[in-house]
């Protein structure tokens, strides 16, 4: 049922639409109706570890790679094809054991569903197991218990319920059994509801039940929670790297297969196929996988380091691609503890002390309360005050009530003659209790509505003497006004660091928070957020927008109030669709928020659901470690755009060879098994990628992987890849085809790892960081081995490689260095161009997002 179900009802109306009475069901209509309604337990569709594996495999470039493991192993190449599913294991393996409990949500949810509950059956009040329990039961709460189900108060007694859990707000919610004049639009708003796993922190009450199981609040969570399945910004983008080398490898093998057919007549098919099949692989980069989950692993331990646990390895990456960093407030950005922020009365001593012993419940040291408004009281208090209000007796209250917007207590101090009144509550009403003139009145309003703005509750307190201890509301005029307190709930320290760095990142922030408009506008505004504090929305102005004014206006506003789990899952999906989102919460309401985005981040004090539902867990309080996370992400994926350049730059550039050398070569110029060996030398060092150290430069903002930007070098760099191999050709043709293998081996592995080291940075190369030691090592092996091989008697049997001369080595090294300068210089050129272009683009965006949310 909505929230606003039986809000503005009746008592006799509630029993009328639930078909129960004051003293419950019976217990035969008790069984009907659960077998209608089934058990009051969180049921929703849950993840097996079959579909996680599964899931590890459901990508384009895994089934390249199997495609291209049978094709070698249906044509004798079996080691070729050991070594593909090697890669496919290896990946799938961690990837699995990353991600295995990520999809725990619905157990931990079940945890805030109370074993035991009191209900009224058969006129009696008895003990139940709470999943018996069905609409139309009648329950009793008092303080301490977790209510059960979804209800409609029909008595409350002092009660008050933290809803934090759900609504975001700090301070615990008064409940009344009157019908409301308005509807409740939200869960604060609700006054005469109860809502499922939200906690009694004072009084008594009793509700008829009108929703159970997955129909109440924190069960609709459950299902958008445990249900929402995302794509992440890293997984899609290697998506569309494999659909994009599916075609080229289909390209380069049909112009292969067609030149030998129809122009040259081969009539070898087998060893063309061969060939294709070698250089199939040779173009496909079947040491992504391993490169990208061993950067992500790196990533991942770096982040345990600083206590940050990594759940998804994708994460780690998208850590990186953040554009949008979405939090909730309470218990993120802010404490969720109220402290006493400031005091408006002529005695503040006097004031504080009528305050505490006003408080729900009697306050006495080394007793927390469990109210936040006493607990602060009662924090705020040192041990001698708290042991001064030990003598005092109290004699008669009447709990606070949403309708007379106050508490009234009666005390007497020890050896008194005379009992006092004290009433505690609503500005407003006790400024109308008291004896104060209309400028005094007028001068504590003012002060009132400061506070207000500043995002501060606050209370009122007055005192008088007691002339009926037993009806003191009889006493409640002419009362002397004893002052205000307000409350706060501190930011962390922290918040404002992070926040800052996050701008220098350029990570936009947006709060999503269940507190109200002032509330939420006060503390963006204090943490750098706002400019304006009044710049807020809420998610009922929110939701009455058109769908195509939402997607504007999740753009132009960066707080967002009074949100419920379903207004920020709406919030993030629409960001989502041009933006890498990411969301930091901590209460069970952020739970679907948190699995929708891009990454989910929890900090150390969020609920279990909240923790679960998250990829990222920090396990420290400091929400720098985000800025880090977010710091080696974006490590990760320059890494990782190393080895995809690297190897698209060399598959472009065999490509244009080889097609262009088929038709001037009577011979192929690289035999099969020399193009595997060729790959193998090659992508071997690229696993020290992972480990490989990134310019500042290269962090300072979010990126994506840009598929154009990628190509196009790819592309260039290509080009100037294949004009070098065909100066081998030039030099080398009238050799014998042996000769020419075998040299056009050695420039190969060499061409292709110095360009690594090319174009591992952006900066001119003798400006960037020193690459790492492990790069340097495997590269350097590599090397030996390429020049080597040809040498050794293993090499000519089993690879066909004939002795090089020494003066074709010196030739052979020398073509590299060139080859080595002119990719420095066309790259460094094409990144002027290329950054120019990106900052017109972005400006432009800027520009258009403004123009057309201001429309």
């Amino acid at each position: 049922m909505a929230i606003a179900t039986y809000t503005t009802e009746t008592i006799e109306e509630v029993f009328s639409g639930e078909k129960t009475r004051e003293g419950g069901l019976s217990n035969a209509e008790a069984e009907k109706r659960l077998s209608l309604s089934g058990p009051n337990t969180i049921t929703a569709h849950t993840v097996s570890w079959l579909s996680i594996l599964l899931r590890q495999i459901r990508s384009p470039f895994i089934y390249i790679l199997v495609a291209a493991a049978a094709l070698a192993f249906f044509l004798g190449e079996g080691s070729d094809g050991v070594i593909i599913i090697a890669f496919v294991l290896v990946n799938t393996v961690i990837s699995f054991l990353q991600e295995y409990h990520s999809a725990r949500s619905l157990d931990l949810l079940k945890r805030f569903i109370t074993a035991r509950a009191r209900a009224k059956r058969e006129g009696e009040e008895t003990m139940l197991d709470a999943a018996t329990l069905v609409p139309g039961d009648v329950i009793i709460v008092q303080t301490g218990d977790i209510i059960p189900a979804d209800v409609r108060f029909i008595e409350a007694s002092g009660l008050s319920i933290n809803e934090s859990i759900l609504s975001g707000e700090s301070a615990p919610a008064a409940k009344s059994a009157a019908p409301q004049k308005i509807a409740a639009k939200d869960i604060a708003g609700a006054v005469n509801r109860g809502f499922s796993g939200t906690t009694v922190t004072a009084g008594r009450g009793v509700g008829v039940v009108v929703d159970t199981g997955k129909s109440t609040e924190i069960g609709s969570i459950a299902t958008l929670t445990v249900e929402t399945e995302h794509l992440s910004a890293f997984e899609d983008s290697i998506n569309l790297f494999s659909r994009f080398i599916l075609k080229m490898v289909t390209v380069i093998l049909v112009i292969l297969l067609l030149v030998n057919l129809f122009i040259k007549g081969t009539t070898n098919i087998i060893d063309l196929l061969l060939f294709a099949v070698a250089l199939a692989v040779s173009i496909i980069p079947e040491a992504l996988p391993v490169v990208t989950t061993l950067s992500l692993s790196k990533g991942a331990l770096e982040l345990a380091r600083h206590h940050v646990v990594v759940k998804r390895l994708s994460a780690v990456e998208d850590l990186g691609s953040i554009e949008i960093l979405c939090t909730d407030k309470t218990g993120t950005l802010t404490e969720n503890l109220l402290q006493v922020a400031g005091m408006h009365a002529k005695d503040s001593l006097a004031c504080l002390r009528y305050a505490a012993l006003a408080a729900g419940e009697e306050l006495r040291d080394g007793h927390e309360p469990a109210d936040a408004f006493d607990l602060a009281l009662y924090q705020k208090m040192t041990k001698s005050e708290r042991e001064a209000i030990s003598g005092y007796a109290r004699i008669a209250s009447i709990p606070f009530d949403p309708t007379r917007r106050r508490i009234s207590v009666v005390v007497k101090k020890e050896h008194a003659e005379e009992a006092e009144l004290i009433a505690r509550g609503a500005p407003e009403t006790i400024i109308g209790l008291s004896a104060l003139s209309k400028e005094g009145a007028a001068e504590i309003l003012a002060w009132v509505s400061a506070e207000g703005a500043a995002g501060r509750r606050t209370i009122a307190i007055a005192r008088g003497a007691c002339t009926h201890p037993n009806s003191c509301e009889k006493d409640e005029k002419k009362l002397a006004f004893v002052g205000c307190i307000s409350f706060i709930d501190p930011i962390k320290m922290t918040t404002k660091g992070a926040i800052a760095e996050a701008a220098r990142l350029g990570v936009s922030i947006v709060i999503l928070t269940g507190d109200g408009p002032d509330v939420a506008g006060t503390v963006a505004h204090d943490v750098g957020i706002l400019e304006d504090r009044k710049h807020v929305i809420t998610e009922a102005e929110f939701m009455a927008l058109a769908p195509q004014a939402q997607a504007l206006a999740v753009h132009e506003y960066k707080v967002f109030a009074r949100m419920s789990p379903a207004g920020k899952y709406r919030v993030i999906e629409l960001l989502s669709k041009d933006s890498v989102v990411g969301y930091l919460g901590d209460g069970i309401n952020d739970a679907p928020a948190l699995k929708i985005a891009s990454v989910g981040l929890v900090v150390a004090n969020a609920s279990d659901i909240a923790r679960d539902a998250a990829d990222v867990v920090l396990l420290n309080r400091s929400l720098h470690v985000i800025i880090g996370g977010i710091k080696g992400g974006r490590a990760v994926f320059e890494n990782t755009v190393k080895y995809l350049k690297t190897t698209l730059i060399s598959s472009f550039g065999n490509f244009y060879t080889i097609a262009i050398a088929q038709l001037i070569l009577p011979y192929l110029p690289m035999l099969p098994i020399q193009i595997l060996l060729v790959n193998l030398l090659t992508d071997y060092p690229m696993l020290a990628i992972a480990t490989d150290t990134i310019d500042p430069r290269d962090i300072r903002k979010p990126r994506r992987y840009n598929v154009r930007d990628i190509v196009l070098i790819s592309i260039v760099l290509g080009i100037v890849s294949s004009l070098f191999d065909f100066i081998f050709f030039a030099i080398f043709r009238h050799a014998a085809p042996a000769v020419l293998q075998t040299n056009w081996f050695i420039g190969s592995v060499l061409t292709e790892l110095v360009l690594l080291f090319a174009i591992r940075t952006r900066e001119p190369f003798w400006k960037a960081k020193a690459p790492s030691r492990w790069l340097m090592v495997l590269t350097a092996t590599s090397v030996l081995l390429a020049l080597g091989l040809p040498f050794l008697p293993f090499g000519k049997s089993f690879f066909k490689f004939t002795t090089p001369a020494w003066s074709h080595i010196a030739l052979i090294i020398g073509i590299v260095l060139v080859y080595f300068f002119v990719s420095e210089a066309i790259k460094l050129a094409y990144y002027r161009f290329w950054n120019h272009n990106e900052e017109v683009q972005r400006h432009g965006k800027h520009r258009f997002i403004s123009q057309t949310t201001h429309t």
